[in-house]
């Protein structure tokens, strides 16, 4: 019988079996897609002077005039975004101004009221088929690592393509084992969550979101959950996903991570995006006096 929670859990975490792709940084690989795939290799973030996305590609994800309500409170006010193929971008505010619910949108996970998304072609809706479409196409890591906790780090991996995807459980075994190899918890399949500690918890939910070959990844804050010497490995993980060409958004207050790894911040401030730029010029002169405020606390406390 199907664990209860699969049906949700295994639709959120993308769906695209394929062929893995050149070794990442570090010896970390994963698919390539966008960058990777554009240059015929593996690809370093354009921040830190490597391919930038593919120009005059079609948008992985584009929000056109988004809106969303809870209640009477206007959470997400007209934000407008594209993100293209291969591309990494990092979305920054302070507590409550949308960054989690705007991801959220882009996944399904919540409604909106009014505007325009469309992932990798789709565009969402009331209608559930688009809505599965799209949640094919898109792995999601959350804050909490959501993992069965009767389950192993194994077991957790392969739910998704067997009960999902239907493959069969030795071909989901053999990727499970691959990825988590390649998240560093080879040693680990047979350990159940809590048996790790969050750091490796987190990683398995990353290997978890992968095991579906999804073609975007969307990050609510990976870290905020974990001890800081639990951080740096599980940014290690994302550090490789994205020099393998992976399109990526992520919420998170990960300074370090930003400057080297997005090829643009994206800040918002009481439901608005206020202000698009490369890391460099962001974190060096921000436009915005409210992204000044925002930087000075958190590169200043």
């Amino acid at each position: 019988m199907m664990p209860k929670g699969m049906a949700s859990e295994g639709a959120r975490n993308g769906n695209r079996p394929g062929a893995t792709g050149p070794e990442g940084r570090g010896g970390t690989a994963f698919p390539a897609t966008g960058r990777a795939a554009a240059t015929g290799g593996s690809a370093t973030p354009a921040a830190a002077g490597g391919t930038a996305p593919a120009i005059g590609a079609q948008p992985m994800v584009i929000c056109e005039d988004v809106h969303k309500w809870f209640g009477a409170v206007h959470v997400l006010k007209g934000v407008s975004l594209q993100v293209q193929p291969g591309e990494v971008v990092v979305i920054m505010g302070p507590s409550g101004s949308g960054k989690s619910t705007l991801i959220r949108t882009i996944n399904a996970l919540e409604p909106i009221q009014r505007g325009r998304i469309v992932v990798d072609g789709i565009e969402l809706g009331p209608d559930l088929h688009r809505i599965e479409a799209v949640r094919r196409e898109v792995g999601m890591v959350f804050q909490q690592f959501n993992l069965f906790p009767h389950l192993t780090a194994l077991q957790n991996v392969t739910l998704g393509p067997i009960w999902v995807r239907k493959w069969p459980r030795r071909r989901a075994e053999e990727l499970a084992r691959e990825l988590l190899a390649r998240v560093g918890l080879a040693d680990h399949a047979h350990k159940y969550p809590a048996q790790l500690s969050g750091g490796q918890q987190q990683r398995v939910a990353i290997a978890r979101a992968l095991a579906m070959q999804p073609r975007i990844m969307l990050f609510d804050e990976p870290t905020s959950a974990l001890d800081p010497e639990m951080i740096k490995e599980v940014l290690d993980v994302m550090r490789e996903l994205a020099a393998s060409g992976m399109t990526m958004l992520v919420v998170t207050h990960e300074v370090g991570f930003a400057r080297e790894v997005a090829d643009r911040i994206v800040f918002m401030d009481e439901g608005m995006l206020l202000e698009e730029a490369p890391p460099d010029r962001f974190f060096r002169e921000p436009a915005h006096e409210r992204a000044r405020r925002f930087l000075s606390q958190i590169l200043h406390p």
